[in-house]
């Protein structure tokens, strides 16, 4: 069973300031998925991001961004979360702006544990209650411990 856990470390949580620029987060998090040894080439792997971004938009609504993709240049699945209590515009698919962003880098030829990693974080961060839990976190440990669980 694949878990949420397995893919994330402290080192990949940050909380954003306010007035921080979509274009900024996201290259923010990749560069954060750029610090595991699962990844073999930053720039193309931030190509592949931003190519997966501009076919639409990953802010999927509730105040949730889910940047994505599968790289050739990813060995093994990597997470990144970025939390911000402003709201920031993600040109999302509901118009609304987004306080949740997890970066899910997978390998080209992981798409069943993508797929399952992608349902999951949807899953959790659909609870009004885990996003409450999330936004009211003073700490990127208590992020981790509630990502933990899933």
């Amino acid at each position: 069973m694949v878990k949420v856990a397995d893919y994330i470390t402290l080192e990949r949580i940050v909380f954003f300031k306010k007035g921080c620029k979509k274009e900024n987060i996201i290259n923010k998090l990749t560069e954060l998925v750029a610090t595991s040894d699962k990844v073999n080439n930053k720039e193309s792997f931030k190509k592949d991001i931003w190519e997966r971004e501009t076919l639409m938009s990953t802010g999927i609504g509730l105040g949730i961004a889910i940047p994505h993709a599968r790289s050739e240049y990813i060995k093994d699945i990597v997470i990144a979360i970025g939390i911000s209590k402003e709201s920031i515009d993600f040109d999302s698919i509901d118009g609304k702006p987004v306080n949740y962003i997890i970066m899910i880098a997978a390998n080209k030829d992981q798409h069943k544990e993508y797929l399952q990693i992608l349902a999951k974080v949807a899953l959790v961060l659909k609870s009004k209650k885990k996003r409450e839990k999330i936004m009211n976190s003073e700490s990127i440990e208590d992020i981790y411990h509630i990502f933990n669980k899933i």
